[in-house]
């Protein structure tokens, strides 16, 4: 469709594919953290990461599919760097620990990609008695961007090369509930709206990402940050949405 295939300055369209934007960047020498890597663009992105020379840490919940992921993109590419850690960025225990066992690990972190994801679920609680979508699409990658920083900054510092966050937004944040984010009715059943919510976690995605740039160069610090919105593309991120699911378009992607 024209839609699609039009280019923009950039010289890519949205039907443009992560090797294609990629071709003729080396990133031998870099490491990156994927989080939600284990299906749909996560996977893709640790893939194309791999392909261009990138040490790639899959953060996944699921560390069998993780692994076979792993073994997916080793065979198809023999001399790529990638390495599975167990992540579920819905628990704060879990993110907390994840945090401390790659820290405690002394490896450098030169780019990290918030994107593991959740979209319009029934009304659940996280184990820490969040909203499950608030929770896994903002708090969760927020608190995990923030125990990682320090090393993110002494990379950037060390390697002079610049570092990069990511959060994987998406134009959904447009669905929010009126009000914005809704901090006083976060765990209020009776007001749950499901795309309202999700979009209320992509919002916040993407506040993050700005107050976090902001911050990043008062301080002189050599690392960006930016949201995004990934575009059209089909994953599994309908899985709790039975009119919706395998239908031609979903926003972002999980894990």
């Amino acid at each position: 469709m024209w839609l699609f295939s039009r280019k923009g300055p950039s010289g890519f369209s949205a039907s443009s594919t992560a090797e294609e934007v990629t071709q003729g960047i080396d990133g031998t020498g870099l490491t990156a953290i994927v989080t939600g890597a284990s299906s749909g663009i996560g996977t893709e992105t640790a893939r194309v990461l791999a392909l261009r020379g990138v040490h790639v840490i899959m953060a996944v919940r699921n560390m069998a599919a993780g692994k076979d992921v792993r073994e997916a993109i080793v065979k198809e590419i023999p001399s790529a760097k990638v390495d599975a850690m167990e992540l579920d960025v819905s628990s704060l225990a879990s993110v907390r620990k994840f945090a401390s066992e790659y820290n405690s690990q002394g490896r450098p972190l030169n780019i990290l990609i918030n994107n593991a994801g959740i979209m319009a679920s029934p009304f659940m609680l996280s184990k820490d008695n969040i909203e499950l979508q608030f929770a896994t699409n903002h708090l969760g990658h927020f608190l995990l961007t923030h125990l990682l920083l320090d090393t993110m900054k002494k990379t950037a510092q060390k390697s002079s090369r610049e570092g990069r966050i990511v959060n994987v937004s998406s134009e959904a944040h447009r669905f929010a509930y009126s009000e914005g984010i809704r901090f006083d009715k976060i765990n209020d059943e009776s007001a749950y709206n499901s795309f309202g919510a999700y979009g209320q976690s992509k919002l916040a995605n993407i506040l993050h990402a700005k107050e976090l740039a902001k911050h990043l160069k008062e301080d002189g610090v050599n690392i960006t940050a930016n949201s995004l919105h990934p575009g059209s593309i089909v994953t599994n991120l309908f899985r709790y949405n039975g009119i919706l699911r395998g239908d031609f378009f979903s926003i972002s992607c999980c894990d």
